[in-house]
């Protein structure tokens, strides 16, 4: 009886949930726009609301969801950073895409200091399927600092950052005769690494500079302070692995603050797991088919940060990977990850409270289309999943926001 009782009670609350959210989903906000949403119960296994949840969106930055699980399944709790040989008193070495050597945030030195100790360190480029941008980036962005390119061996995150203090300051200094001072908007030549800083200004700009191998090479040799070789190949010996930085500091960076670039070279990082080429086509393939074979709507996923419009998810898929995160995951470890709403990262004046944050969750934007997809915690203590899709609108995305959190809050207080 008491069994009874209870199911019945549940079904009726979601009854109430279920008329209470379509009448928001069907206010005048959303008239003109595409929404989805799925909110999900991980411990008793119920789904608590949805609307679209099979249908595909553009889900911006809420794809890092995915490159994020593809780092857990296939990096290591350190980044690996180099691959070497020695060889007759010869170091040989290649880059496998750790994006924190010399990151501005990061800051981390450990490719440097080790080609300090080598008396003949030579550098072995490495192959890629990748270009340095992905499929539907927007070609326009190519000086914002968003779109660094992607790379084998990433130094100081790509980007020049450029500042004026008695005159022009750039890091690295390599770019310093590249600088020439504008009254124009752009800061980049498009095919050329000079860089424009506006007269007057007081700002520090950061700029995707354009890589390439021989690039790598010259800012090597400053950093290490010595000759670096190169060659085509190794020789035919068995290579090891220098590693860097924790792969956790990261994921926590690229998650928080929504950081594409780290995105992107994890993804590439991961690639090397299953083969010598940089090659994260093959990564997402391998994933999706083995890992992630469960999900009945596979998504288009083309690359790591979301910045391609070609990309496609559904709500249920995100959602599908965010319960095995929070199953294989410690539940503080997973959070920490994610911005939390009203506190940090892509969240910090959005989805708060005046007591601790109940939304943690990566956001996704993109001109007319915002997303929001991981953890809401409800005022009884239960940790609910979901995923909130909107695309194709016109109004400003604050209002969308703020029709969005109205929504979440019910099920907070409800739940």
């Amino acid at each position: 009886m008491l069994t009874v009782l209870i199911v019945s009670c549940a079904g009726s609350k979601q009854r109430v949930t279920k008329k209470h959210l379509d009448k928001q989903l069907n206010e005048n906000i959303y008239v003109n726009m595409f929404n989805g949403i799925l909110i999900f119960d991980p411990i008793s296994g119920d789904t608590l609301y949805q609307k679209n949840a099979r249908k595909y969106f553009t889900p911006a930055s809420n794809t890092k969801i995915f490159t994020l699980y593809a780092g857990l399944k296939y990096l290591p709790e350190k980044m690996p950073a180099l691959e070497y040989i020695h060889w007759q008193d010869t170091l040989y070495f290649s880059g496998m895409a750790d994006p924190s050597q010399l990151h501005p945030q990061f800051n981390d030195s450990t490719v440097i200091k080790f080609l300090q100790q080598q008396n003949s360190p030579v550098l072995v480029p490495r192959s890629s399927m990748d270009e340095p941008w992905a499929p539907g980036w927007a070609w326009e962005d190519y000086d914002s600092y968003y779109s660094p390119d992607r790379h084998s061996l990433p130094l100081y995150g790509n980007v020049a950052k450029i500042w004026y203090s008695d005159s022009l300051r750039v890091i690295p200094k390599v770019f310093k005769d590249d600088l020439v001072p504008t009254t124009g908007r752009e800061k980049r030549l498009q095919d050329k690494n000079t860089f424009f800083y506006p007269l007057g200004s007081a700002d520090t700009l950061v700029i995707p500079y354009k890589t390439s191998d021989s690039l790598t090479l010259q800012l090597l040799e400053k950093a290490v302070g010595k000759k670096i070789g190169t060659a085509a190949n190794f020789p035919v010996a068995d290579k090891k692995k220098l590693f860097s930085i924790p792969t956790d500091s990261i994921y926590r960076e690229m998650m928080i603050e929504s950081d594409n670039f780290l995105a992107e070279q994890l993804l590439l990082a991961a690639s090397l797991t299953v083969g010598d080429t940089l090659n994260s086509d093959v990564l997402r393939k391998k994933l999706l088919e083995e890992e992630l074979a469960e999900l009945r709507d596979p998504p288009r996923w083309v690359d790591g940060s979301g910045l391609s419009r070609y990309n496609l998810f559904t709500p249920e898929s995100m959602v599908r990977v965010l319960h095995r995160m929070y199953r294989e995951v410690p539940r503080e470890r997973l959070l920490s990850w994610f911005p939390a709403g009203g506190v940090s990262g892509t969240l910090e004046d959005w989805f708060g409270t005046d007591n601790a944050p109940y939304i943690y969750a990566k956001t996704g934007s993109l001109g007319n289309n915002f997303c929001l997809s991981g953890y809401l915690i409800t005022k009884s203590g239960k940790v609910l999943i979901f995923s909130y899709m909107n695309n194709h609108f016109k109004t400003p995305s604050s209002e969308v926001k703020t029709a969005m959190q109205a929504v979440l809050a019910y099920i907070r207080d409800t739940y």
